[in-house]
């Protein structure tokens, strides 16, 4: 089953495990959807500075710190996913609580490994 993602965070730099989790998600055949601090396109999907309101976002998955992140709280929320995944770094437990208050999951886990191992 695809599950349509966000990539917040996503880099161009090709050694950005956001980048990565892009080529990986598209390569599962995952729809992906992305939001960084520079426009371009990986994998062939864009990458827009601005946040759009996706429709049907299943997973949105971080890759900014905690300090970056509170500007997208609410955005996070109206786009009403069914989960929220924290990679390596991005551990934000003040987050945590505003999404699971709306009934959104919290998963803390790298996108990464769960792709290969056929968990996400």
């Amino acid at each position: 089953m695809t599950k349509k993602t966000l990539v917040l965070g996503a880099s161009l730099k090709t050694d950005r495990y956001s980048n990565l989790a892009i080529h990986r998600l598209v390569e599962h055949g995952h729809e992906v959807v992305a939001i960084g601090l520079k426009e371009g396109n990986v994998s062939g999907v864009a990458i827009t500075k601005e946040p759009i309101v996706f429709k049907d976002v299943d997973t949105v998955t971080l890759y900014l710190n905690p300090r970056r992140q509170s500007v997208y709280y609410d955005y996070i929320i109206s786009l009403h996913p069914n989960r929220v995944i924290f990679n390596p770094g991005t551990e934000n437990p003040e987050l945590y609580s505003q999404l699971q208050e709306v009934g959104i999951e919290v998963e803390v886990a790298c996108t990464l490994v769960l792709l290969s191992t056929n968990q996400y």
